[in-house]
């Protein structure tokens, strides 16, 4: 069987990518580059400093930078068919649960109509031949169990945050459904599905109320890091597998057709969810020894927001009909953060180092 992610695939394809100068798109963006995609990007400059889209230069490799609002119908449609693209890859979003109990309106605008507008220019994009529409984990209707969510769970969302995804999903399904059904494929000739990850932890992610982003900034303080849930358990994976799912889904989109229509999960292998101090004690070993320091956490006692307690994905579908499946383990994943964060503070060239990462990631 061919590698998973095919760079001969992906060379020469004009990709629409939205949220391009985010976490997980700064990362995408590299890789898609590396393999000879011509990527085209569209997003809110970052909201934070530093930043991956600056520190690593990934405005560098795009062929277009828009820096665009996803609530903007008509400037977002003139950017995709200005670029007329192959691929179309949806990331822009309000990704933080905290905040969307402070924003929901601003939330629900950008996760919802945002989601709405980009299936709109893709109506008007007669190029686009496979969307990926990335929502979370967090879009199903959580009951607390043990089991892992599959793709036919009823979405939910106690939260702003997760029921505006739990809201893209099914946008998503309604416009395939109404505008780019199976039986009319010949005719419009474009695949759709949505991806939904777990917690995606990586280097270069610096945004607040997240528990790795959170723990540099204490430990950089040379304060302890305060931890809200601790015996949260959540499905933890390194920034490189969701994107690896993400780019193995397009291909098969893009090749095959609507046989790959649909939700796909995709997380990590079940022995990777785990409590929050699992993960926090696993790290904070790595950056002691990495940095040298003394790094420490300790209980937040505040009342907090609700937020989930137990969440686990069953990402059976996507082993067995794409043949994907999560390569690194919590701890190598750990280890290749704080590896980032060295080369940071070190004023190395991040850009070469994710290249680096991801190379070993494909040979893992």
């Amino acid at each position: 069987m061919k590698e998973a992610v095919d760079p001969q695939f992906w060379s020469g394809k004009k990709v629409f990518l939205t949220g391009h100068t985010g976490f997980k798109g700064g990362w995408l963006t590299v890789w898609l580059h590396s393999m000879g995609a011509k990527v085209s990007g569209y997003a809110l400059f970052p909201n934070t400093k530093p930043n991956l889209y600056e520190e690593a230069r990934v405005s560098g490799l795009c062929d277009h930078s828009f820096i665009g609002d996803i609530r903007d119908l008509l400037t977002l449609r003139q950017a995709m068919n200005q670029v007329a693209p192959d691929i179309v890859i949806h990331m822009a979003a309000q990704p933080l649960v905290r905040y969307s109990y402070e924003n929901p309106v601003e939330t629900y605008e950008t996760n919802v109509m945002g989601t709405v507008h980009l299936l709109e220019a893709v109506r008007t994009c007669p190029s686009v031949r496979a969307v990926v529409i990335v929502t979370t984990d967090k879009c199903y209707e959580n009951k607390e169990w043990v089991w892992g969510y599959r793709e036919n769970e009823p979405m939910g969302g106690h939260d702003p945050y997760s029921n505006s995804k739990g809201c893209a999903e099914l946008i998503t399904a309604a416009y395939r459904q109404s505008f780019f059904s199976e039986v009319n494929y010949s005719s419009h000739r474009v695949a759709m599905a949505s991806a939904r990850a777990g917690n995606v932890i990586g280097g270069g992610d610096w945004s607040t109320d997240r528990l790795i982003p959170d723990a540099i900034a204490a430990f950089e303080k040379k304060v302890p890091l305060l931890i809200r849930n601790p015996l949260a358990i959540r499905p933890w994976q390194h920034v490189l597998e969701p994107l690896s799912g993400y780019l193995v889904l397009a291909q098969s989109l893009y090749e095959q057709g609507v046989a790959f229509n649909g939700a796909w999960n995709f997380g990590p292998q079940d022995g990777d969810a785990r409590t929050v101090q699992e993960v926090i004690t696993l790290f904070i070993a790595q950056w002691n020894q990495r940095m040298g320091e003394v790094a420490s956490w300790q209980q937040d006692h505040q009342f907090q927001p609700h937020e989930a307690h137990l969440l686990k994905l069953d990402c059976s579908k996507a082993g067995q009909y794409l043949h994907w499946k999560a390569k690194w383990s919590l701890e190598a994943a750990v280890d290749a953060i704080v590896q980032w964060h060295q080369a940071f503070q070190r004023k190395e060239d991040l850009q070469v180092l994710m290249h680096e990462q991801i190379k070993m990631y494909c040979a893992s």
